[in-house]
């Protein structure tokens, strides 16, 4: 396909000009007739059927009527302002109503004149309507041209204020396919077409956007995710290559003393397959000579921590210092106070560094960093910070990374004239086409194995009336010398209700746990961070027994003592944030308990979720259910790697073509890593469209 018409702006479509192209960029960031050629209809619908008004309520959605308008007026001023017209067939009548209609639009509707009207049906107060209907002349001629399957486009609420409907935005689908006619071209190889029986692109983009029949708009759209999912895993494959190639890491060739020392007489338990495979995983990426870029999966609970810390131990055995990042100074603290012992057995110098250090602490430390007496660094954003400088750090380790953007990590990369190697951490299952498309370009090891000894989490939805059995089993478990979570929503949308919800959970709880018998912490964003910080210390050292929260905890401390976790209000909250809530018990021994407290009105997804959390306790089957109900773009929370760049493909339901397209992508570049094949040219030309720099972003993921 022609890049530079391609390239040309919609302003000169015929149709459109500056005012509408202006107005459609700020809605649909259609900007392009590229962006037009490839904003694909959501749906079809059928325009060869009618109803007759009377037929009005048994219609679900989309109602097109043939009838005639009988009058005509504008009602309302300022931004109330509307224009109500009443359309009329031998069954009754309905208004249709225009909101800010333009002149042109008031002086091109006749009177009487036999009209199509379609649109959405709405209804108020037994009172239906249709709001910004698409209006047609009748004509008998035309409606031998109809089809089953119009397309229908997605739109907004101003867009059909200003006149830009859905039949405005096919008639310049149509204009622009007559504009670029023969100029479209191929890019998938022949051999690749012929092998998977695809039709030709030209052919696709034409089908999809006026579609004859069902079964070649089937093949239409395959083709189109076909070769949508083969530009973004090569992309992200050859991504991982260039790295590889390009960016030279430092080689660890050894083991060393440090490692050897730690895994042969400090280790305190067996280390589970799962971990010892990801090791030699590393192991292998860190004597390369290549700079690794990993991301480590892990649920909850199942020990990548340690496995971060024996990766951290090869660098430092050879020479190198490590650090290891965290999202909150309770959780780096955490990982400080869980090796600083170990480390001064091992004779390694261990800091911590966070935004509250001190400053003559942190002079002090930089000082000692720069001339690389420290070899393990631990902190939050701090290590990133400007001064912050090493003499040599060999790996950087990133925990929970969806907490941290691209920018901040890339910093990590500018800390060394070679960038140290990178290992990035989630305790948040990524399913497994998700992680293909978004992380694609990483090497990924999962740990899908738990300890043994790590106790199965009981789960119980219980809805919020039957509360005094539950008061009762909290004292059992506190009696029993165990801590309870209790959690509460905080959504910034509705926060001064949310706020009002915990302040009276905390004192319904104080009533029902009244001192000195027990001990309650209070922990939520308003408090002064010292405030919350001393709270949670005090929870930790089991000076109160009770912990009264918001999701502040979701990425927080590991307390083996704590058995029991409330979540209030759970219909508000998704799979993947109750999962982690949920995490946070279960880490010793004893058996632990997770109780869903819902209200009595719950979405049909909500009651999925319920279900999904009781059924299981696995975050990977868990994740997959949160794929399915919110799609790609919610879960991924911070925006890890740009825009999702899927158009048409939907990543749970094409998650097998997916698999298949990948394998594909993974034997051509393995036969063809620099896709100098003739055959591939094609390939390689396209490639260089999509790819327009080379910096170093290219790399950072």
């Amino acid at each position: 396909m022609n890049t530079d018409i391609l390239n040309t702006s919609i302003e000169f479509l015929k149709g459109v000009g500056p005012n509408r192209a202006k107005l459609i960029k700020s809605e649909l960031n259609i900007t392009t007739y590229k962006d037009l050629l490839f904003q694909f209809p959501f749906r079809y619908i059928d325009k060869t059927s009618y109803h007759k008004i009377s037929e009005i309520e048994y219609v679900k959605s989309d109602i097109q009527i043939v009838g005639k308008i009988s009058d005509l007026k504008e009602i309302g001023i300022g931004n109330k302002k509307r224009l109500i017209a009443k359309f009329i067939d031998e069954t009754g009548s309905i208004e249709l109503i225009w909101f800010k209609a333009s002149k042109w639009l008031i002086d091109s509707i006749k009177l009487n004149t036999k009209y199509i009207a379609y649109g959405k049906l709405n209804s108020f107060k037994g009172k239906y309507s249709i709001a910004h209907p698409e209006l047609e002349v009748y004509n008998p001629e035309n409606l031998k041209k109809r089809t089953k399957l119009n397309a229908v486009y997605p739109s907004t609420e101003i867009l059909n204020k200003r006149g830009i409907t859905n039949k405005v935005f096919r008639t310049l689908i149509e204009e622009l396919l007559i504009k670029l006619n023969q100029k479209f071209e191929e890019n998938l190889p022949r051999y690749i077409i012929e092998k998977f029986k695809l039709l030709g692109r030209r052919e696709s983009l034409i089908i999809i956007h006026k579609p004859r029949s069902l079964k070649e708009l089937k093949k239409a759209i395959y083709r189109l995710k076909f070769e949508e999912i083969f530009y973004l895993q090569i992309r992200l494959i050859k991504k991982n290559i260039n790295r590889k190639d390009k960016i030279k890491g430092y080689s660890f060739n050894i083991v060393g003393d440090k490692f050897n020392n730690f895994y042969n007489n400090h280790l305190k338990f067996e280390l589970t397959n799962a971990q010892k495979k990801v090791i030699r995983e590393i192991r292998i990426d860190l004597g390369s000579g290549a700079q690794m870029n990993r991301l480590l999966q892990g649920d909850v609970g199942s020990g990548k921590t340690i496995v971060a810390f024996m990766s951290a131990l090869i660098a430092i055995g050879n020479g190198y210092q490590a650090c290891i990042m965290a999202p909150t100074e309770i959780l780096s603290h955490q990982h400080y106070n869980k090796f600083i012992d170990i480390c001064k057995l091992l004779n390694i110098n261990i800091k911590t560094i966070t935004g509250s250090s001190k400053a003559s602490y942190k002079k002090q430390l930089k000082n000692e960093l720069k001339e690389g007496k420290i070899d393990l660094l631990i902190g939050t954003h701090a290590i990133i910070y400007d001064g912050v400088d090493f003499k040599n750090l060999g790996i950087a380790i990133i925990d929970e990374q969806h907490k941290f953007g691209v920018a901040q990590r890339s910093k990590l990369w500018h800390k060394n004239k070679l960038p140290p190697h990178i290992l990035i951490m989630t305790a948040t299952p990524i399913p497994r086409t998700l992680a293909m498309s978004v992380y694609g370009d990483l090497d990924m090891s999962i740990i899908n194995e738990l300890p043994p000894g790590r106790k199965y989490i009981n789960t119980i939805h219980q809805p919020s009336g039957k509360r005094l059995k539950l008061i009762d089993f909290i004292k059992t478990q506190i009696s029993k010398g165990r801590q309870i979570y209790v959690v509460y929503p905080l959504i910034k949308e509705s926060e001064k209700l949310d706020f009002k919800d915990l302040m009276d959970g905390y004192e319904s709880f104080s009533r029902d746990f009244p001192m000195p018998d027990y001990q309650i912490s209070i922990v939520h964003g308003k408090m002064k961070k010292e405030d919350k910080d001393y709270e949670m210390q005090r929870f930790i050292e089991n000076k109160t027994q009770i912990l009264v929260s918001t999701t502040v905890i979701e990425v927080g401390v590991d307390i083996p003592n704590a058995t029991v976790m409330i979540i209030e209000s759970a219909e508000r909250f998704g799979l993947s944030q109750l999962h982690q809530l949920r995490g946070r018990v279960g880490r010793g021994s004893h058996e632990s308990y997770c109780f869903l407290i819902t209200g009595d009105k719950k979405t049909k997804e909500s009651k999925i979720r319920m279900e999904t959390m009781v059924s299981t306790n696995d975050g990977f089957i868990i994740a997959e259910k949160d794929l399915e109900i919110r799609g790609p773009g919610n879960i991924m929370g911070t925006q890890q790697s740009g825009e999702m760049p899927l158009k048409i493909t939907n990543l749970v339901g094409d998650s097998q073509l997916i698999i298949k397209i990948r394998k594909l992508v993974e034997k051509i570049l393995e036969k063809d890593p620099k896709i100098s094949n003739v055959n591939n040219d094609i390939i390689l030309k396209n490639l260089r469209l999509i790819i327009d720099k080379k910096d170093i972003w290219e790399y950072i993921s």
